[in-house]
């Protein structure tokens, strides 16, 4: 007898690489794929939309022999439309951009798919869930970042998980496929809340770097949390 498919999705574990040896990135992605992550977040700063500066697509595209999971790129940049091919032909089979950042925000995330690419948008904590109800039908995935973008290392927010519950509802009345992602003070300890409120995809990055029993037994404890909580929350 087949088994049902489970209406809740199994989490999707992915690490930043914010936090890594930058001098070697290399060995740093090779470890992060051994660990069994899902895909990995290059989070891209311009120190203008945010007060510090990342990757460039070169340094992406160089990194792409050394992964063998998928790349995305979370732009938190005051142009994207501008750096949108770029950082596509650099390999990142999604791209985020900042509802924030975009004057024409349909119009954004129109062109990432265009160009081949998985569109996402990302919302400040500041900023509301219903800003991006109308633009939906052109997302693939809408994340909620559970810090004020711009650092490592932040504490988790816990009143965001109100707009992630609200972002939850949203996509399941739209039918669509679209994930939702949580990014921000990401631990085994915050991740259950999160969860819970609906989100599937999860952004870990200083707890996971320094985990003391190695990226693998983080990636594991994480999954482990993230399905608890979303069963839990099913089942009640």
């Amino acid at each position: 007898m087949t088994e049902p498919t489970p209406r809740v999705p199994p989490p999707l574990i992915v690490p930043s690489v914010l936090p890594a040896d930058f001098a070697c990135l290399g060995d740093e992605i090779r470890e992060l794929c051994d660990a069994g992550v899902d895909r990995i977040q290059w989070d891209v700063m311009d120190g203008v939309f945010v007060p510090n500066l990342t990757f460039g697509p070169d340094v992406i595209a160089a990194a792409q022999q050394h992964s063998r999971v998928a790349f995305e790129a979370h732009l938190m940049v005051v142009e994207p439309d501008e750096l949108l091919p770029r950082y596509v032909e650099a390999g990142c089979e999604l791209v985020i951009v900042h509802a924030e950042a975009c004057t024409h925000l349909h119009r954004t995330l129109g062109r990432i798919r265009d160009l081949g690419a998985r569109s996402g948008v990302a919302l400040n904590p500041h900023t509301p869930a219903d800003l991006v109800e109308n633009v939906l039908t052109e997302t693939d995935l809408v994340l909620a970042m559970t810090v004020n973008p711009g650092f490592g290392g932040q504490a988790y927010i816990p009143s965001i998980e109100k707009k992630v519950a609200r972002l939850r509802r949203m996509i399941d009345d739209s039918g669509l496929p679209i994930e939702l992602e949580v990014d921000g003070g990401i631990t085994a300890e915050t991740i259950t809340g999160a969860a819970a409120a609906g989100a599937d995809v999860f952004i870990s990055g200083s707890w996971m770097s320094a985990h003391q029993d190695g990226k693998a037994a983080a990636v594991r404890q994480l999954r482990a949390a993230a399905a608890s909580a979303a069963r839990n929350e099913e089942a009640a």
